[in-house]
């Protein structure tokens, strides 16, 4: 495995949060605390492509990267619950890359390029709390993945917490960044996972 891989993760978020700082610093009357991160790629907003690519694009390939080696790295006698796990997590990276190429249209809301963006940001977390659920399901009782059994649990219930609830207690745009950070420490952690192979489980 190439040594670099395991950095794909951190990269992928130092990326995003400079992007998202110096992309919110260039856009006047822009609030990090009160707007999405997606209006800096929205339709019509300057600057909104290179956002979209050096924010969206280039974070989530290289989340996808961290993603599709861990699934690579399954056992063929891995469980149904590791394979589906991983699979979701690879998903939700991917719906990451989506929030970039599908931008939000700030005029309409409810137009088709509005909808498919809401689309990747469903798929960002809706695949992503499952699947690191099953993630830590299938790994239980390995003790060397302990820490990613413990940190996949812990992150897919504050994702769910942060997307669903936090908004009643946070501003929207403070919200959102709570939650892809969380998303973004899990995705750090992931790549830093043991590099020996999952053992797979005997069954009685």
């Amino acid at each position: 495995m190439n040594r670099g891989l395991p950095y794909a993760g951190l990269a992928g978020a130092i990326f995003f949060a400079i992007a998202v700082v110096g992309f919110g610093l260039a856009l006047p009357g822009y609030s990090q605390s009160a707007h999405p991160v997606a209006v800096l790629g929205a339709k019509g907003f300057p600057h909104a492509m290179a956002f979209n690519l050096l924010g969206f694009v280039l974070p989530g390939l290289l989340a996808s990267v961290v993603m599709l080696e861990l699934r690579l790295r399954l056992p063929a006698a891995a469980g149904w619950s590791l394979r589906i796990g991983a699979q979701l997590l690879l998903l939700s990276s991917l719906g990451f890359v989506a929030l970039g190429l599908l931008p939000l249209d700030p005029a309409d809301l409810h137009n088709a390029s509005s909808s498919y963006h809401a689309t990747a940001w469903m798929l960002w977390w809706v695949a992503f709390v499952p699947g690191a659920v099953l993630l830590a399901v299938g790994l239980r009782g390995q003790m060397v993945w302990r820490t990613v059994v413990r940190i996949s649990a812990v992150t897919a219930l504050l994702l769910l917490m942060l997307v669903l609830f936090a908004v009643d207690w946070l501003p929207a745009g403070t919200a959102q960044r709570v939650a892809f950070a969380v998303w973004w420490v899990w995705v750090g952690v992931a790549g830093f996972t043991p590099r020996a192979r999952l053992t797979a489980k005997s069954h009685p």
